[in-house]
């Protein structure tokens, strides 16, 4: 799933991504170095605690990035072979909304207040189909029916709706034109359980109706479990642990992973406290040399800070399962959890 040269298989390829931002002139490492691929009809999730980078991550991929504060320093991003940051402006529209569309965290801020939301649907479907006004009209009431808002609904407004219908809109919106690569970014985030729970099954559903690739950037592992096939844990912008949906959830390798598993709670066992990892992330505009997880890890050695080039390579644990650590084999699910990922 990783390797060094871009890989030719892939749908999409992301190598040693690099942004920085610079607030009040500061260099804030958002991300550093990242490197994954997916392929065709499956769904790669991005893990990690709010400011891990994982946003910035997505906001790259499509180019929707505010620049200057924020800046490109290197990498590629190559879909279907071709590297997205080499486009021009031009070029770059055409894609955007055509073959990668975006669900936002919050569609409050997504969706226009003072535009009907079939006509929001609308603009994009004429922006880049072939298609009349009335054709583009049928196509955004057919899209908001899959989604499950009646058509009738077309000449409402965002303030109509509730959160989980304001959320279906948007979904219906990043749908419309067939996009091959969908990036949501916590669409379920300000939704309850329930709506969330409809809101993933029917994105699931979409997804293999329409065969298209996904990247789910999440906090809640639970997500993860419903939707994705493939996960990297991201940590201070960088990627510490990555492979399938199995490898992640049955071997956890990293410190900073087995601590976010402690962290859930588990009907089969009697706890009164759950554990927390220790400690608050890292500046971003002052990482700490190597892994950046180390001031908070128990298993911190002289070898985390990476020696002079200050940098902690990749381990492959086989069948394309990686981690970012110089203690591995210290750390197993089997060992003491409360000890092994936090104290709690």
């Amino acid at each position: 799933m990783l390797e060094t040269e871009t890989n030719k298989n892939a749908f999409l390829s992301v190598r040693g991504l690099t942004v920085e931002y610079t607030s009040d002139g500061e260099i804030i490492q958002a991300v550093n170095d990242v490197s994954f691929d997916l392929y065709k009809g499956k769904t790669f999730g991005l893990v990690g605690e709010t400011g891990a980078g994982k946003t910035t991550i997505a906001k790259s991929i499509i180019r929707i990035l505010p620049q200057p504060p924020a800046r490109v320093v290197s990498g590629e991003i190559c879909l279907d072979g071709q590297d997205l940051l080499t486009l021009e402006e031009e070029k770059m529209c055409k894609i955007r909304g055509k073959k990668i569309s975006m669900i936002f965290q919050d569609p409050m801020t997504a969706l226009n207040p003072i535009m009907c939301v079939g006509k929001q649907i609308t603009e994009a479907i004429r922006k880049h189909e072939k298609l009349g006004r009335r054709q583009a009209t049928q196509k955004a009431k057919e899209m908001l029916e899959t989604v499950g808002i009646s058509g009738e609904r077309y000449h409402e407004f965002p303030h109509q709706f509730s959160g989980g219908m304001k959320q279906r809109v948007v979904i219906a919106m990043a749908l419309a034109c067939n996009p091959d690569l969908i990036l949501a970014d916590e669409p379920t985030t300000a939704l309850d359980v329930t709506i969330q729970a409809q809101v993933l099954d029917m994105i699931n559903d979409l997804k293999n109706k329409y065969s298209t690739s996904m990247i789910m950037i999440t906090h809640d592992l639970g997500v993860v479990a419903e939707v994705c096939d493939y996960v990297a844990v991201v940590y201070a912008g960088r990627i510490v642990e990555m492979g399938t949906k199995e490898q992640i959830f049955t071997d956890p390798r990293h410190p900073y992973t087995v601590g976010l598993f402690c962290s859930l709670p588990d009907i089969n066992s009697d706890t009164e406290r759950l554990c927390a990892i220790e400690g608050l992330p890292p500046d971003p505009s002052n990482l700490p040399k190597g892994c950046a997880f180390n001031p908070r890890c128990p298993y911190v050695t002289e070898a985390c800070s990476g020696g002079h080039e200050g940098y902690i390579p990749f381990v492959d644990l086989g069948d394309g399962h990686m981690c970012r650590c110089t203690n591995l084999e210290k750390i197993e699910r089997g060992d003491n959890l409360e000890h092994a990922a936090v104290r709690g």
